[in-house]
């Protein structure tokens, strides 16, 4: 035993690449961690590491090399290029990073490699603690056929469908038609809804098919189906478990996720709204019988889909591993899951029995994504010029970044999970939209707006969600504002917030300008002073402002502005529609982006966030739970009334009809015609892949490619041309 005590000091204390084998004592703990994964989930764990007084061990790719998750951490080691199968997915170089940091465990987070049993198995076989659980549960689970033959095996319900390893496109095509449309495509390894596809007719099915199989391969490495039959009303809840090494297994309740898009979820909670308690206990037992046929320890999810129309539920998978949404059972439990899974990683048992389990109060999470709502979701790239979140002892904001970070096409686009905690589920509901008001981000397009539209729903105010949530109440959540009485609101909405955007710039320039003016220069201040001097008329300036119905999409209007300098430090703002003033405003510098205004005898409490992009001052205000997104292009002119003044002129070049250009920034992973091919409309022309989400880009129009010359392997920018369909 000395002998090898003395072998393990000596492996510990050599950081060479050639040692590929550690060994660890069984009475070692764990004392520093190697974080296999990045963004806020590595930066969560992190956290509880350093309560714990672990030391923290970031990797990272030459794409993060600035993020916050590598600032966070004791140490960082490079491990490769951006794409993630270089980087994040490469095994070998983890593996090499943590014998060489002479750490003595792994966390992998979720995604990437948390659900890779060869991973787990290859931290084994070096000495390595993987922080998770064992290779032969990730294996089975993983495997989605062969987990339903083992829930099935063990009694839990499971939904009519083939699980077969038969993969031919025929035998196929009649499972699904024995089983019955409308069918559900899934790959049987992964997550995250990538590769799923709702089939409703046959002649669905060929298409819809090779089209999963693509991405699975691309997201998972693994291009098996399995079909199921599809749930017309279902919801989806899932019972947090977790297991020790000694044969304990309890859950922590369960968690709704049925609120999704594209398959994916966006808004969850805990415990779930509008079931019975006996219903709670018989799905936390059968989560917890699930886990035990598996022989399961650490923390895992077994996902249900329940039939709402009959009530019954069914096992839909389990993920092994930590899951994206487990901070709102953390709220309503008072634990600390990722300190459990250090526990129980280290042999020790679980701190709580079942009937020790606390459940206390609602929680919510929302998940802020970089995406574009109105093109159907689909991710967006960019800086954050401008990023606040809400503070409060009962609020968790879960990120991986900071302002001026860019949120780049490699990755998962989530910017952050907000997730609040309430004494019910109505004060919960209450905090989650006071604080999606209060969650600022500008730069690029995010889903902000979309939430506050979903928890301001009463569908949803009321608990009755579903899968089917947003579909069913689009009409209410995708708001056309175009050619309704809301629009005009909205357009006297921009009016008044465009005039407080007018006098808190022009205010804040007058601040700046008072500092650095040098001090004995008398004219300068009399001149630009609030308000400025000038012989035998007011100051006035003019300023014209873009204001797009939804931020980044939708019709835009302008918003010609005249402000006129009043003597008592207002300003009197008037519109080119008619010469009616839209409000006499005072506004008030407080600090850095925090405005006080005053209009017509009310005050309000402005956050004004704005920065230049090729000439073009991009500009957001915050007031209360509205959001505006102005534009104003920059420009330097003389004029008889004002020595300088702003001269926006916004000219737009609309691209010719037919013309179709790329709805996301990408990679080019399939193109199915040929430059000067006939198509129809709707037909299919290429495929472009992002943040491991396949977008299918068609034909505007029947006709003539033309233009055509993306290939596989090539990226592409959001708004590029890819193509142009013309007549002939």
């Amino acid at each position: 035993m000395a002998s090898l005590m003395l072998l393990h000091r000596k492996l510990r204390t050599t950081r060479s690449f050639h040692f590929h084998v550690r060994v660890r004592s069984f009475s070692e703990k764990i004392e520093k961690i190697v974080i296999a994964n990045r963004g806020e989930i590595a930066c969560r764990i992190m956290r509880t590491a350093k309560r714990l007084g672990i030391r923290t061990v970031a990797i990272y790719s030459d794409a993060d090399k600035d993020s916050l998750h590598v600032h966070s951490a004791d140490e960082a080691i490079r491990i490769g290029p951006p794409p993630p199968r270089l980087s994040y997915l490469n095994a070998p170089s983890i593996l090499d990073a943590a014998i060489r940091s002479g750490a003595q465990a792994i966390h992998p987070g979720y995604g990437f490699l948390s659900e890779s049993a060869d991973f787990a198995q290859l931290c084994e076989d070096k000495g390595l603690t993987f922080i998770g659980p064992p290779a032969s549960a990730i294996r089975d689970m993983g495997d989605k056929s062969a987990s339903k033959r083992i829930m099935g095996a063990a009694g839990v319900p499971l939904v009519p469908g083939y699980h077969g390893s038969e993969q031919d496109i025929d035998k196929m095509k009649f499972e699904a038609d024995k089983i019955g449309y409308p069918i559900l495509i899934k790959p049987t390894h992964g997550g995250g809804g990538k590769g799923m596809r709702i089939v409703h007719t046959p002649d669905e099915f060929v298409e819809s098919f090779l089209a999963s199989q693509r991405e699975a391969a691309a997201s998972f490495g693994v291009n098996t189906i399995l079909l199921e039959k599809y749930i017309t009303r279902p919801r989806h809840i899932e019972v947090q478990i977790f297991g020790d090494k000694h044969g304990n297994v309890l859950h922590l309740y369960e968690r709704d996720c049925s609120v999704q898009r594209r398959h994916q979820k966006i808004i969850e909670e805990a415990p779930a709204p509008n079931i019975s308690s006996d219903f709670r206990a018989h799905l936390g037992q059968t989560a917890v019988s699930a886990a035990k046929a598996v022989n399961y320890y650490n923390a895992g999810t077994v996902e249900f889909i329940v039939d709402t129309v009959s009530g019954q539920f069914y096992f839909m998978e389990m993920n092994t591993r930590l899951q994206v949404e487990h901070p709102v059972t953390e709220m309503i439990v008072g634990q600390d899951l990722v300190e459990w899974q250090i526990h129980v990683a280290n042999g020790e048992a679980l701190p709580l029995s079942q009937s020790q389990v606390p459940i206390s109060g609602h929680a919510f999470e929302a998940r802020i994504y970089a995406e574009n709502v109105p093109k159907g979701f689909l991710p967006a790239t960019g800086v954050l010029h401008h990023y606040r979140v809400p503070v409060s002892s009962t609020v968790r904001v879960e990120t991986g970044v900071k302002e001026g970070d860019t949120v780049s096409m490699h990755y998962d686009p989530m910017i952050a999970k907000l997730v609040v905690h309430g004494e019910n589920r109505d004060a919960a509901l209450i905090k989650l939209k006071d604080c999606l008001s209060k969650f600022q981000v500008a730069g690029l397009p995010t889903n902000i707006n979309f939430l506050q539209n979903l928890a301001n729903h009463r569908a949803f105010g009321n608990g009755n969600v579903e899968t089917h949530f947003i579909d069913n109440h689009k009409e209410d959540l995708f708001v056309d504002t175009t050619n309704s009485v809301s629009a005009k609101e909205a357009y006297s909405a921009a009016r008044l917030s465009a005039s407080f955007v007018a006098a808190c710039l022009i205010e804040k320039e007058h601040v700046i300008l008072a500092r650095n003016t040098p001090e004995g220069n008398s004219l300068l201040p009399v001149w630009y002073a609030s308000p400025p001097f000038r012989v035998h008329h007011h100051a006035k300036r003019t300023m014209e402002l873009e204001w797009d119905n939804e931020y980044g999409t939708g019709s835009s209007d302008v918003l010609k502005l005249t402000i006129t300098y009043q003597p008592d430090g207002r300003y009197l703002i008037e519109t080119e529609e008619n010469g009616s003033p839209v409000s006499e405003v005072k506004a008030t510098y407080v600090e850095d982006d925090h405005f006080k205004v005053e209009a017509d005898g009310v005050s309000n409490s402005i956050n004004l966030a704005c920065y230049t992009k090729e000439q073009i001052r991009h500009i957001h205000i915050w007031q209360g739970s509205s959001h505006h997104y102005f534009r104003e292009k920059l420009g330097l002119e003389l004029s008889e009334d004002e020595e300088s003044q702003y001269k926006p002129k916004f000219e737009t070049s609309a691209n010719p009809p037919g013309t179709v250009v790329a709805p996301m920034a990408g990679l080019v992973v399939k193109v199915l015609v040929k430059n000067k091919s006939k198509v129809e409309e709707g037909h299919p022309v290429l495929v472009l892949e992002a943040m491991k989400m396949e977008h299918v880009v068609m034909a505007p129009s029947s006709g003539y490619v033309h233009g055509l010359q993306a290939i596989v392997g090539e990226q592409v920018s959001d708004g590029s041309i890819l193509f142009s369909v013309k007549d002939q």
